[in-house]
């Protein structure tokens, strides 16, 4: 058995094709893959006649019949040298018509191992020639002999259950020269070799990886042949649909119980683990998890993994013990795992922590890592099985007794040249940040741990450090390091990700001990800072920074006043610049939007309720900066915008500054506000006629998805729809904020704010009747309600509907107004027009006078005539005396 073993192969490589050393041939494939001989095809193309040999007809069916004959020792004889005699014919490959017939021979063959073990030679010279590529006679026979084919590969899977070791580690060697493909020395006359990868496909059809995953069973015992079927199996994993059929076998959990079974050589755990990465790739990796979900697999992987941790001591054992975490890593994202009941979780934890407490465990005694590239690796893997244990509610309880908090917290101070336990400074800057990354994860699980070690202390004196004048400059090389290479950015935008998760908890105890150390004053400088740095260059990460001091402003100011007097006057002056920023930035993909909004929320918790902070917004004429960006008319600005200025107007002040604004072409607030409520309604699909008046009584403001609700009985704790909808929309704010100006004498109003102002103006009143228009619903659904409980509702509905149709009566009596101003205007306008044309035909006359009295000597006289008639008869008749007489001549 063993003389048939290829020899051992040294373990093979992680899965990174950087580092693969060369391996034997019996390492199998690479994990890229590697050049595949050229296609066999091509190449018998170019053999010389006469390497061509002529193939001599051989009756197969008369070898079955010899073989189905009873047993004797000269039959036996017989059939041996004819068995020899159809390897020697075939030596050069089997023809695809013949395949039918050979597999019979083989099933015979097969058959007869269990009384005569004189078969196995010839069986395994057999199979051998299966290596070999098939012969075709015409470029059409790989696709008719496809099913055949494929029965054929499937047939040689079932082969494995003949008890011989020779026979199934033949198999497997069948099934690598797939992937192998040597030409024979001759070809066929008139034949030619199938396509390289001919047999790979057929093999996927006739469904062989499932069948040689279940032929495990068979080997279990014997390690050599298990090696070998591994072999094969870690060649037909490279492809998606052998993948999906092993994990019909549960080729996952199989393969994970081999990774601590015995073997000198190191190949079973290298090929169970390679198959395991095949399978995660080419697979669902949660079906491939699912499997690996079982207490026996964890353990398994939990004892490989702690073997090589310590007793590995090459290169290839570190990089195998990584792929090991990674597996162990998408284990522990899956709740259904024993991860903590294997005591997994505990030692992965412990593991992460062990450099950094230096508290003494028996679980790590001996551990050592060092400053090479796989044990920097390795610190990154179990930093980030802490953030998936983060995320498991039953593991806090072991990320609070195995010192997760002070080990991560030992990541915050000033960078150190060069790094701290033989790091480089770049991979003590990559695993600062990566801790920091975990710690606002963890944070916010162990408030207790983060308050007893003093971390808003060391976060604070860490950001001081970030914004001084240290000469130190970030690497920027790691995926946290994004934007921090040159300067200390990276460092700043991860602790204030650690301030964010912990003040929204909005736990008073994280809050006071923030705002007792001066936070509110240090963050307002380091959003001065990130201020600056954006003037220079905007860029996502400056943005991000100065969004997330934003946030902790607002959680550590809101509800609390003497904090939002701290922020007042420094806060308002940092705020202003941002609510006056450019319209066309909220568009730009860097996240100014997301700045914004943090500004206005800020604005919201941080001034409104400060009578000091809110008089200094106003005289920096913060109110016409909200109405400008108001009057962009954008629906999610909107709502924000609205409910600050409903909450400003609690101040006596801010009515007189909103009726002062003025926006473009002299447009008001009134006027702006009237048309967002147009606007809203128009895109809830509230009926209105052309111009804009009631059409439906009973339900005036109601919204086209309000009026298709069914009605729908509620307890009496729940609102109901018409009040759940006020939330879902700004009219509501908009009804609000009229109220606070008033109704009457609203400057720069059109006809059509007349015509919609009195919707406004009854809101409540229409509100109310949709309520009580529900409860009559509600109550005829469930039961008929008295004779006086009857008439009182319908009294009540009346109400509701004479509001209605005495705001349709005002919105008529202005559209009729507006109609006879408009009439009045035409025909002043008309008039107007009739005297210009007047004016217009008395200057032409006279021009045409002129003309002819310049023209024609005639009509000179004439008009010199009538000159003097006309001189003549305006004189007095009567004589005066004494008086000078003037020549009228011209």
């Amino acid at each position: 058995t063993m003389s048939v073993v290829e020899p051992s192969a040294p373990r093979a490589p992680s899965r990174s094709p950087a580092r693969t050393p060369a391996l034997s041939p019996a390492s199998g494939p690479s994990r890229c893959g590697g050049e595949r001989h050229r296609n066999a095809s091509d190449a018998g193309a170019d053999l010389d006649a006469d390497q061509a040999t002529q193939l001599r007809p051989v009756d197969l069916n008369h070898v079955i019949k010899l073989l189905e004959d009873s047993n004797s020792k000269d039959l036996e004889k017989e059939q041996l040298k004819t068995l020899k005699k159809i390897a020697k014919h075939f030596e050069n490959g089997l023809p695809l018509k013949d395949l039918a017939q050979i597999i019979e021979i083989l099933n015979l063959c097969a058959e007869k191992i269990n009384e005569q073990e004189a078969f196995t030679k010839p069986l395994c010279e057999l199979i051998k020639l299966c290596g070999l590529p098939f012969q075709k006679k015409k470029l059409s026979d790989e696709v008719s002999y496809s099913m055949v084919v494929s029965k054929f590969i499937a047939q040689l899977g079932y082969l494995m259950r003949v008890p011989s070791s020779q026979v199934r580690i033949q198999i497997c060697k069948c099934v690598v020269s797939f992937y192998n493909t040597e030409l024979p020395r001759k070809l066929l006359s008139g034949y030619q070799p199938t396509s390289a990868n001919y047999k790979i496909q057929m093999a996927e059809l006739g469904g062989l990886a499932e069948t040689l995953v279940l032929s495990l069973a068979l080997v279990e015992n014997q390690l050599t042949e298990k090696l070998w079927v591994l072999k094969a199996l870690q060649h037909l994993s490279t492809s998606g649909v052998n993948c999906r059929l092993m994990m019909k076998a549960q080729a996952a959990s199989r393969l994970c119980l081999y990774l601590n079974g015995v073997d000198p050589s190191g190949q079973l755990v290298f090929r169970s683990s390679e198959i395991l990465w095949n399978l995660l790739e080419n697979t669902s990796k949660d079906e491939v998890v699912n499997q690996l979900s079982s207490l026996e697999c964890v353990h398994a992987l939990m004892e490989v993994f702690v073997d090589f941790l310590m007793h590995g001591f090459r290169l290839y054992d570190h990089q195998l013990r990584n792929d090991l975490l990674v597996i162990a890593t998408l284990l522990a994202e899956n709740p259904a795992a024993p991860m903590i009941e294997s005591g997994f979780a505990k030692l992965l934890i412990v593991l992460a922590t062990c450099t950094e407490v230096k508290i003494p465990n028996p679980l790590v005694r001996g551990l050592k890592l060092t400053c090479s590239y796989e044990d920097f690796e390795l610190k990154k893997l179990l930093f980030n099985v802490i953030a998936v244990f983060s995320k498991d509610p039953c593991a806090v309880q072991l990320l609070s007794e195995n010192d997760v908090m002070p080990a991560l917290l030992y990541y915050v101070k000033p960078n150190q040249k060069p790094g701290f336990h033989d790091w480089s400074a770049a991979q003590y800057e990559e695993l600062q940040l990566h801790a920091m990354a975990i710690l606002a994860s963890v944070a916010p699980l162990l408030v207790d741990k983060y308050l007893s070690c003093q971390a808003n202390t060391l976060l604070l004196v860490f950001l001081e450090w970030c914004i001084g004048q240290d000469p130190f400059f970030g690497q920027g090389n790691s995926f946290h390091g994004t934007g921090g290479r040159g300067n200390k950015l990276a460092q700043i935008r991860y602790s204030l990700r650690v301030l964010r998760s912990v003040v929204s908890l909005y736990d008073e105890a994280v809050n006071l001990n923030l705002c007792d150390q001066g936070a509110i004053s240090q963050l307002l400088d380091i959003l001065k800072y990130a201020a600056n740095k954006s003037k220079e260059k905007e860029d996502a990460v400056v943005l991000e920074i100065q969004a997330d001091i934003l946030f902790v402003l607002s959680a550590l100011c809101e509800n609390n006043l003497h904090r939002k007097e701290v922020f007042s006057y420094e806060g308002v002056d940092i705020l202003i610049p941002f609510i006056q920023m450019d319209p066309k930035k909220l568009y730009s993909g860097l996240g100014n939007n997301y700045l914004l909004f943090s500004a206005l929320d800020c604005l919201w918790s941080c001034v409104i309720g400060c009578y000091m902070a809110e008089h200094y917004f106003l005289e920096k004429q913060g109110i016409f900066l909200l109405l400008d960006l108001l009057a962009l008319k954008k629906k999610n600005l909107s709502n924000i915008i609205l409910g600050i200025l409903v909450e400003f107007c609690d101040n006596p002040k801010t009515t007189s500054y909103i009726s002062t604004w003025r926006g473009e072409k002299d447009q008001t607030a009134a006027n702006l506000l009237i048309q967002l409520w147009r606007q809203e309604e128009a895109e809830l699909g509230v009926k209105r006629d052309q111009y804009g008046r009631i059409v439906d009584m009973k339900r005036p403001i109601a919204s086209s998805f309000q009026k298709q609700q069914d009605v729908i009985p509620m307890p009496a704790n729940c609102p109901s729809f018409a009040i759940m909808e006020i939330s879902e929309n700004i009219r509501a704010k908009l009804y609000s904020l009229l109220c606070k100006l008033g109704f009457e004498n609203l400057p720069g109003l059109s006809a059509k704010d007349f015509v919609t102002l009195p919707i406004i103006q009854h809101y409540i009143d229409f509100k109310v009747g949709e309520v009580w228009s529900e409860l009559c619903a509600e109550l005829k659904e469930e039961f008929r309600p008295v004779t006086s409980d009857e008439e009182a509702l319908k009294v009540i509905s009346e109400v509701s509907e004479d509001t209605g149709r005495m705001v349709a009566t005002l919105q008529s009596e202005v559209v009729e107004r507006q109609h006879q101003q408009e009439i009045q205007e035409e025909e002043k306008t008309y008039s107007k027009i009739q005297t210009i044309q007047k004016q217009r035909e008395m200057v032409n006359k006279s021009s045409e006078n002129f003309l002819t009295r310049t023209t024609n000597y005639e009509a000179l006289k004439k008009a010199k005539r009538l000159q003097e008639k006309s001189i003549e008869a305006s004189r007095s008749k009567s004589k005066t005396q004494n008086r000078a007489v003037h020549s009228t001549d011209i």
